[in-house]
């Protein structure tokens, strides 16, 4: 009886890491189509679902009447509120979570920033790692923020702003650090 307990379930232990990606998950991860309930721009933005990030239409309403640069500022913070807001109860039995737990305010690139830049309250590296991963996608598919298919973000500190990618891997893996490249 002993050496059955202590036989293990056998699975040989190996020296060689191996990353077999999430555990799987019963948890569905999509959503039915639903008809908008409230006015607005029909939008998508990533939640975090069964280890990864999936889309999820939201409804945005940015304050409107600004053109230019100070629109698209307004457009992704209304995005940045969307990513923010709980789940509703038909999204959370589906699985989706958000990262996003603390207000963070956006503004546009400070003078000597690339084109295209934003500027987050906090330093986006500071934050957890979904969370930057929901923003980069979901900001990736946004056309205003999105610049040559790469998200331009730094924080309120005398830092450079940072090019992110949400590439497949990201999405994959959105609590892994997301890489950086230099604008």
């Amino acid at each position: 009886m002993l050496a059955a307990l202590t036989a293990g379930c056998g699975i040989r232990t190996t020296s060689v890491p191996v990353d077999a990606g999430g555990a799987p998950s019963r948890v569905p991860c999509s959503l039915p189509e639903a008809a908008p309930q409230d006015a607005g721009v029909p939008t998508r933005v990533y939640l975090v679902c069964a280890s990864g990030l999936e889309p999820v239409s939201r409804t945005v309403r940015p304050e409107g009447g600004a053109s230019g640069a100070e629109a698209r500022v307004e457009t992704a913070q209304a995005l940045m509120d969307a990513l923010r807001e709980r789940p509703s109860e038909r999204e959370r039995q589906a699985g989706f979570t958000t990262y996003l737990d603390e207000p963070l305010k956006v503004a546009a690139g400070r003078s000597g920033d690339p084109e295209g830049s934003l500027r987050l309250s906090r330093q986006p590296e500071d934050l957890p790692p979904a969370a930057l991963a929901q923003i980069v996608c979901t900001y990736g598919e946004w056309g205003a923020a999105s610049v040559r298919g790469s998200v331009l973000l730094g924080g309120p500190g005398d830092y450079p702003v940072r090019r992110y990618v949400c590439d497949a891997s990201v999405k994959a893996r959105p609590e892994s650090p997301l890489p950086t490249r230099a604008p």
